[in-house]
């Protein structure tokens, strides 16, 4: 698939400025601006989303119908749920799981595939896995890639950020719950959680099961201080996640 055109996409402006590169051009439709032009060598077409997993489908769908990717890549920041990663850190996604479709039971809350009917008796299987081929590709092309550390003003002290793979959560909610975030990490074994990916990984599935990776910078660790630390690590987290997507592009 790497010679087929790539599909960037990411939700804020603070994200998709590493990757504005208009150079062939840009066409809006429903309001969003899609730019062509290439990252790291690659054809690609780019696309500020906006936040949800609404407008990264709807993003995702124009990329896959209109411009005939034949992959896509979403890079961004992510909250960390995994107790082990801090700021700084970078998940690549595994397996994306949309956190809030499913059944809110007496015993707690249960996660169906979306689209899947949430009832008893259903098929409760859910999450969407990155094909083993492809997780080898981009292990081998992270491997001894190593991130400078981060700076001491940013606020979390003097840390080299480092690259980890595996499950990620999407939701339309900002986790800023100590508790929620326990239990996203129990529940999913989910280092990060976020608010797009998962959609994406379902338009992806639908559209033929085409190659999709989510890239994701820890900005915050999705704790009740996550909506300070969200704005101060911002900017850090963007760049890093950057990187990497950038490293990752020629292999999707």
């Amino acid at each position: 698939m790497a010679n087929k055109l790539l599909g960037v996409l990411s939700a804020m402006p603070e994200e998709i400025s590493h990757f504005a590169d208009d150079s062939g051009g840009r066409t809006v439709v429903g309001g969003l601006s899609f730019l062509r032009g290439h990252i790291a060598g690659r054809e690609a077409v780019f696309v500020e989303t906006g936040m949800g997993k609404v407008n990264a489908a709807m993003a995702a769908s124009l990329m896959l119908d209109r411009f005939q990717c034949g992959a896509l890549m979403f890079c961004g920041v992510a909250g960390g749920l995994d107790p082990a990663l801090g700021v700084g850190d970078v998940v690549i996604a595994t397996r994306n799981i949309q956190h809030d479709y499913g059944a809110e039971q007496e015993a707690g809350f249960k996660t169906y595939q979306p689209g899947a009917p949430p009832l008893p008796g259903f098929d409760d299987t859910h999450g969407y896995d990155m094909p083993a081929s492809l997780a080898e590709r981009l292990r081998a092309a992270v491997w001894g890639l190593l991130l400078e550390p981060l700076d001491a003003a940013v606020g979390v002290g003097v840390r080299t950020p480092s690259i980890h793979f595996g499950p990620v959560v999407t939701g339309d909610v900002f986790i800023n719950s100590d508790r929620t975030r326990r239990r996203l990490h129990d529940t999913y074994g989910a280092l990060a959680c976020e608010m797009e990916g998962g959609a994406v990984a379902q338009v992806a599935e639908r559209f033929g099961g085409l190659p999709f990776v989510n890239v994701r910078c820890l900005s915050d660790l999705a704790s009740s201080d996550s909506h300070v630390d969200f704005a101060a690590f911002l900017p850090a987290a963007t760049r890093y996640a950057s990187l990497v997507a950038h490293r990752l592009a020629p292999l999707i």
